[in-house]
């Protein structure tokens, strides 16, 4: 099959549950325990009564799966983590906020938000965070810069997710990409969609940077970024 495409070549491949919040968290440089607590709530005593309840509404809820769009959730969600270590309360009260302002039910992944819903969700943050003219325009960069990561169709509707494979986010590179239609919606070396995981499994088997590059006919790079990218991982 061309290019590794799988049977999720569906127009709803964005929408099937093909994530454990482990992958998730993996993929994207979470805390097992904040992906979690954003798609399934967050429990708080002895019997296990709901203290939060979740940012995001998971694709399967039952089995704690989670689609593509889910991932692009939490990747928008995470700059917000990443930039001032927001609460799950917050961010909820951001995104209540931003559902009733867009009328949407998934508002991270609305049309609107690199634009109005970018402008909306930071304003209404810094609010309930109380962070300053500068804090809020720094946390519109990250955002910005989060948002760019996320290739949309033409209605504007999230296609593929570029996750960062460095530390560094304003000059991480598109070397690694998540799209829902190939390889099982594993993450991938852009270009060849060679899946991370198997140019790790052969440097680990003693191949070398420059050989694993020469087969795929990729620059030496981006098998760096990949390697970079599973070690975070």
């Amino acid at each position: 099959m061309a290019h590794g495409h799988d049977k999720h070549d569906a127009p709803n491949a964005a929408q099937v549950a093909n994530y454990t919040i482990a992958d998730a968290a993996r993929w994207l440089r979470l805390p097992v325990s904040t992906t979690r607590a954003w798609t399934l709530g967050q429990s708080q005593g002895a019997r296990g009564r709901r203290a939060f309840q979740a940012v995001i509404t998971p694709a399967d809820p039952e089995r704690g799966l989670l689609s593509f769009a889910n991932l692009c959730e939490l990747h928008v969600l995470a700059s917000i983590r990443r930039q001032h270590g927001v609460t799950l309360q917050t961010v909820r009260k951001a995104c209540t906020y931003l559902r009733r302002e867009l009328g949407r039910r998934d508002p991270l992944l609305s049309p609107d938000m690199p634009t109005d819903g970018k402008d909306l969700f930071v304003e209404k943050l810094g609010t309930l965070v109380n962070v300053s003219r500068q804090g809020q325009t720094e946390m519109k960069t990250l955002l910005e810069a989060y948002l760019k990561r996320i290739e949309r169709d033409r209605v504007g509707a999230p296609v593929r997710l570029y996750p960062f494979s460095s530390e560094t986010t304003r000059s991480s590179p598109k070397s690694i990409v998540i799209d829902p239609r190939i390889q099982f919606g594993r993450p991938c070396v852009a270009g060849v969609w060679v899946p991370t995981r198997i140019i790790a499994e052969r440097f680990r088997a003693n191949e070398t940077i420059a050989s694993i590059a020469y087969d795929y006919g990729i620059p030496e790079q981006k098998i760096e970024d990949a390697l970079r990218y599973e070690m975070a991982a």
